[in-house]
């Protein structure tokens, strides 16, 4: 099979909202009125974001999900993506689980393939995904690193630290039951976008961003662009681990509990859930922005004006921080 007969059975399909999609030397996006395109690119390699034998069905769906989720946290409405692919060779049932895993959560969000590359390599995925974000009275309505203020509250979605869990579970660090393996497995190789919430927050959170590294990590990078420092509530965290009740009855058996709890959340990496603040006084409105896009959240902290991360127990006294979120390139 080659290059075009791949791209012609497995990804090329009718343009919708695009102008122009897959076939052409470039591809046509037609923002709608008053609104600016959010873009966004995040590359996959084998070996190092996913194992070689994970199945194609849930690879095609983390590829697309993980970009969905910087859409999420910018406040975007997903439109359409591009999709460059490297293959060691052409494996059609391989292709065929990996496009339907893909296709179906494009389908889900109304986001269109519309154009990119295919060539033989190591197995390499790059997807670039463009979004919408309304623009009222002159001013954008995106969601930025930098708009936090001094007392804003810190808020996360879903649940925290499970994909870390199973990430250690698979490289025989860690042995879990079946079942519990399962669940949370399906946390790290099928996450949730949280698209819905982060249309839902614009206009009541000040600053939002993904959790791709590791909750602390990239907070971090919310302190940094807003020129600020964070409390955050470490207590909290054992309500954030969704296999929290396991891990608590596991202690001995399987060497950990809830002392290896905070590690989990604060900086396992791979949730893919939103990390966003808020001003105390719109604490309703973000209980009711959750609940329209149906997904929890969680109040864990405070942004202060003095610079620093800083964690605190139940009693407010400090924490000592150890905890570090992934670095491509300090492993």
């Amino acid at each position: 099979m080659g290059e075009f007969d791949l791209i012609a059975r497995y990804f090329k399909r009718p343009a919708r909202r695009a102008a122009l999609g897959v076939g052409d030397d470039c591809a046509l996006i037609q923002p709608a009125a008053n609104t600016q395109l959010a873009i966004s690119s995040d590359m996959l390699v084998a070996g190092r974001h996913f194992f070689s034998d994970v199945d194609p069905r849930t690879l095609g769906h983390k590829a697309l999900a993980v970009n969905l989720s910087d859409l999420a946290a910018c406040g975007a409405k997903p439109l359409a993506f591009t999709l460059a692919l490297a293959l060691p060779e052409v494996n059609e049932p391989w292709l065929a689980g990996f496009s339907q895993g893909l296709l179906a959560l494009a389908d889900a969000h109304d986001c269109e393939l519309i154009g990119g590359d295919t060539t033989q390599g190591p197995l390499n995925i790059c997807i670039t995904v463009f979004g919408e974000v309304p623009v009222v009275g002159g001013r954008s309505q995106a969601l930025l690193r930098s708009g936090a203020k001094a007392g804003d509250d810190i808020y996360v979605s879903g649940t925290l630290g499970d994909a870390r869990l199973a990430l250690l579970a698979l490289q025989g660090k860690l042995d879990l039951p079946a079942e519990v393996l399962t669940r949370v497995r399906a946390r790290l190789e099928t996450p949730t976008p949280r698209v819905a919430l982060g249309m839902a927050i614009r206009g009541v959170a000040t600053a939002a961003i993904d959790i791709s590294d590791g909750f602390l990590g990239d907070l971090g990078h919310v302190l940094e662009a807003s020129g600020l420092g964070a409390r955050i509530d470490a207590s909290n965290t054992t309500k954030l681990i969704a296999a929290h009740a396991y891990l608590t009855g596991a202690k001995g058996q399987f060497g950990m509990g809830n002392s290896d709890i905070p590690g989990f959340v604060l900086a396992g990496g791979d949730d893919y859930e939103l990390a966003f603040t808020a001003p105390p006084g719109r604490r309703a409105a973000v209980l009711s922005a959750a609940r329209a896009a149906q997904t929890p959240v969680t109040r864990i902290g405070q942004m202060e004006a003095e610079p620093g991360l800083r964690l605190v127990d139940a009693q407010g006294q400090p924490v000592a921080n150890t905890f570090r979120s992934f670095d491509h390139f300090a492993q």
